[in-house]
């Protein structure tokens, strides 16, 4: 090898050196593998759960409502007087009228009386009801026995509520797998192409070798071999472009996966086909049965309709049951009662039109719920088939990429050899080369296309955890970049 020859094995070498130095060991990982991990490590999940969570206790809170209130309160109060009643007054005046009486009954009798009256005007007539300060510490319960249809109403909502909370976190669980799918398979994807670029660079470096060694036997121009030189240096650069990509790719799945940034990954699950893909139809009545979102308008309808009934209850009386009882006390009076029950009923007749008003509110927001939800369905149908017809775009374009696929690594080859005949540019094999690789990226690129589309197709009908049934058809077509 001659001194220029050896410089430039010298200058791609130590890329690839520099470029080995930065990478650790890779760790093989499948789509199912991948999947599982996001689904057990993902704060996302988490998140998901603990709604759910909140959702669940709603609704038990919500039975509470049918359920008697026991409640236990506490009084003290100092009074600025006991109350007491005084009948000192009235002892004098009955004393006055009786002493006038006397003279009138027999000798005997009078004496009878006068001592009495004498008695009575010694007494104190003042009785203390209840001292000025008392305690008291007593139990309540209430119980609801009809309120128009409010405590049912508000049961059915926290049911609702919780539908409506699993149905959100079924669109959020859907949107992380298709978020796997699409930086999963863009490592896959980069890491083809970054193969690719090494190929490209391999043949550059190959060929410039080839016009330095043309140029020294006088076959070619040195403009040929500067141009070669030239167009190895932009594979240099073209090859560590792709090498960053990759690893932007990897950080973004480790992200998704939440590992540690230092791994590497090296997607064991290729990149596909399904060539016995179902009908539009098929997909579009998945979707109206099953997208989160689709179900997350149909529940706001019917939280819609509980506010009707929760509305119209306005109009109903309310009727209760209570109970108290004293369960200690401190200087309380002994004329207080021990315990009391009885039952009530509240009936608004008149306040300003408000019901009514609400009332018409709750109807209008039921109607505005089935508009959305009409639209919604035929927003996921018109998505669907946007969807599908994109798959089948992206199918299609795989059997006219490989024919020119074929085509062009025939033809880097004839150039390859009619530039060491001499009858070829150093631009022909450039072209040929490129024009290759931009062919097998191309493919690859509408296997990844197809690929996230398919996830996208399966969020949107709701049927995101079997993304992995169709990845792992018999009949599928591997895409790879051999």
């Amino acid at each position: 090898m001659n001194k220029k020859s050896f410089l430039v094995a010298l200058l791609v070498s130590s890329v690839y050196q520099a470029n080995a130095n930065n990478d650790t060991i890779p760790q093989m990982l499948s789509i199912d593998e991948a999947l599982h991990i996001t689904m057990t490590s993902n704060p996302m999940m988490d998140a998901i759960k603990y709604e759910e969570d909140a959702a669940n206790k709603e609704r038990k809170a919500a039975l509470g409502l049918y359920f008697p209130k026991i409640g236990v309160v506490g009084t003290y109060a100092l009074l600025s007087d006991d109350i007491a009643i005084d009948a000192n007054p009235v002892k004098e005046e009955l004393g006055a009228v009786a002493g006038s009486l006397l003279p009138i009954l027999p000798p005997n009798l009078q004496q009878i009386v006068a001592g009495k009256l004498a008695q009575l005007a010694q007494k104190d007539l003042r009785m203390v009801i209840q001292d000025n300060n008392f305690g008291v510490v007593g139990a309540n319960v209430t119980m609801p026995i009809f309120t128009g249809g409010k405590i049912i109403a508000a049961n059915n909502a926290a049911r609702i509520k919780q539908k409506e909370a699993e149905a959100k976190g079924m669109q959020n669980k859907s949107a992380l797998v298709s978020e796997l799918i699409e930086r999963y398979y863009g490592l896959s994807l980069s890491q083809q192409v970054t193969l690719l670029r090494e190929q490209v660079l391999e043949g550059m470096h190959k060929h410039l070798e080839d016009a330095i060694a043309l140029e020294e036997n006088g076959m070619i121009a040195k403009g040929e071999r500067l141009h070669a030189q030239s167009y190895e240096a932009d594979a240099v650069k073209e090859y560590n472009n792709a090498k960053l990509f990759e690893n932007t790719i990897n950080t973004a799945l480790l992200t998704t996966l939440n590992q540690e940034n230092e791994m590497r990954i090296l997607p064991a699950s290729s990149l596909f086909i399904v060539t016995d893909l179902e009908s539009v139809d098929y997909f579009k009545k998945m979707a109206l049965a099953g997208n989160p979102l689709v179900e997350q308008v149909k529940l706001k309808g019917e939280l819609a309709r509980e506010g009707v009934k929760l509305q119209r209850s306005e109009f109903m009386p309310q009727v209760a049951v209570m109970g108290v009882v004293d369960v200690y006390n401190h200087q309380l009076t002994k004329y207080a009662p021990k315990w009391a029950i009885g039952a009530g009923v509240k009936m608004n007749i008149f306040d300003g039109l408000h019901r009514e008003h609400k009332y018409g509110a709750a109807k209008s927001t039921v109607k505005q719920a089935d508009a959305y939800r009409e639209k919604a369905e035929n927003d996921i149908q018109a998505l669907v088939e946007k969807l599908y017809n994109s798959l089948l775009s992206s199918a299609q374009q795989i059997p006219a990429l490989e024919a020119s696929v074929e085509f062009a690594k025939e033809y880097l080859r004839i150039k390859e050899v009619a530039f060491t005949e001499g009858s070829a540019t150093s631009n022909d094999v450039v072209d040929a080369r490129l024009h290759l690789a931009k062919k097998q990226t191309e493919r690859l690129q509408a296997a990844y296309t197809y690929d996230i589309t398919l996830a996208k197709l399966l969020e949107a009908c709701g049927q995101s955890e079997r993304f992995l049934e169709y990845c792992t058809r018999p009949s599928n077509q591997i895409i790879s970049y051999k």
